[in-house]
């Protein structure tokens, strides 16, 4: 048991993360809860629901309690993170400091309802700031410069992108066109064309192994197995990347088109900086094989994936809480706005 802690939490779509102030990152597990219908209980939470996703029987459901970045089903997140905090590596204590990372442009209630979570699940004071400041922590930004720096986090419900200055974000823009989405264009092009029914962790499974959005110079290809859509029986399939190449040729654009339309709202002097320092692409989307190429091609600025995209995030909360009262000033703290007034 000790007095104080504070933890950094990134609560994804896809995966929670959670920072302990001196020992790192102690929770990277995916952000899926299995609910027994009939006595409405919690079974499993994480890995091991992760385990059972497109799998159960009809009295139990596993599924994703955040979608697109925000909390869909309150209950089921708050069930998720006491899980998770109750864990042995994350001890006990009276106070409970808590960084939430939440998407850019988040209405109120949004924000309300975050706060609300953490200090339902046991947090003292919660702090919140947005993933692409903290993803910009995450990259080692020199972010308190008078000088911009475009952030583009692709993650998996949503893609946050902000150009940010001063230890700000000037400008930002948070689209749904993320990994999920480029999961659900990989399950419609194999059900039209292919004429094969797959869940989304074979479509993650595809996109992870042979998906790209330029030609690699390599040959790739992947066997997979799902329903017939005419018979409804097993079959088997090869899928090649040029295949799915086509599927996610539009999303990636769409994103694209997004960071452009970002870039013209802002004031030109910050272009200039943009220009000459480039884009940072983060998120389990960078990964895509060739997006930050096109990227640099169709935009005409250096694109630079960070390292270790996928703990971007995470890495970032952690900065933030590691040096707490150096970066308060940053965060947002509702609990207290309301007692100064």
């Amino acid at each position: 048991m000790i007095l104080k802690k504070i933890i950094g939490i990134d609560l994804g779509t896809d995966t929670t993360q959670i920072y302990l102030k001196g020992s790192g990152v102690v929770v990277n597990e995916p952000t899926i809860v299995a609910c027994n219908n009939r006595t409405d209980r919690v079974v499993a939470v994480g890995n091991e629901a992760k385990k059972m996703l497109a799998r159960t029987p009809a009295h139990i459901t596993a599924l994703r309690p955040i979608m697109n970045g925000v909390i869909a089903d309150f209950d089921m997140v708050k069930e998720l993170l006491q899980s998770f905090l109750k864990r042995d590596d994350i001890p006990w204590s009276w106070i409970t400091e808590t960084i939430v990372s939440i998407p850019t442009n988040l209405t109120e209630v949004e924000r309300k309802s975050v706060e609300d979570l953490l200090k339902e699940s046991g947090a003292t004071s919660v702090y919140l700031i947005e993933q692409p400041l903290v993803a910009a922590f995450g990259s080692r930004l020199d972010i308190n410069l008078p000088s911009a720096f475009l952030v583009v986090d692709i993650g998996a419900g949503t893609t946050d992108m902000a150009i940010i200055s001063m230890n700000g974000i000037v400008v930002s823009r948070r689209l749904k066109i993320a990994g999920d989405y480029l999961n659900q264009e990989i399950i419609k092009g194999v059900r039209d064309e292919l004429r094969l029914h797959i869940g989304e962790p074979t479509a993650e499974e595809i996109k992870i192994a042979v998906g790209s959005v330029i030609p690699t110079g390599e040959r790739l290809e992947l066997t997979v197995r799902g329903r017939d859509v005419a018979s409804g029986l097993p079959r088997e399939i090869s899928i090649r990347d040029t295949q799915v190449r086509l599927w996610l040729v539009r999303p990636v654009k769409q994103i694209i088109e997004a960071i452009k339309d970002l870039i013209e709202s802002a004031p030109p002097e910050l272009v200039g900086d943009i220009y000459k320092n480039g884009m940072y692409f983060c998120g389990g989307g960078s990964l895509l094989r060739g997006i930050d190429q096109v990227a640099e091609k169709e935009i005409g600025v250096r694109v630079q994936i960070v390292e270790d995209p996928l703990a971007c995030v995470a890495r970032g909360t952690g900065l933030v809480c590691e040096k707490f009262d150096t970066h308060k000033h940053l965060l947002n703290n509702f609990s207290r706005l309301k007692l100064d007034e």
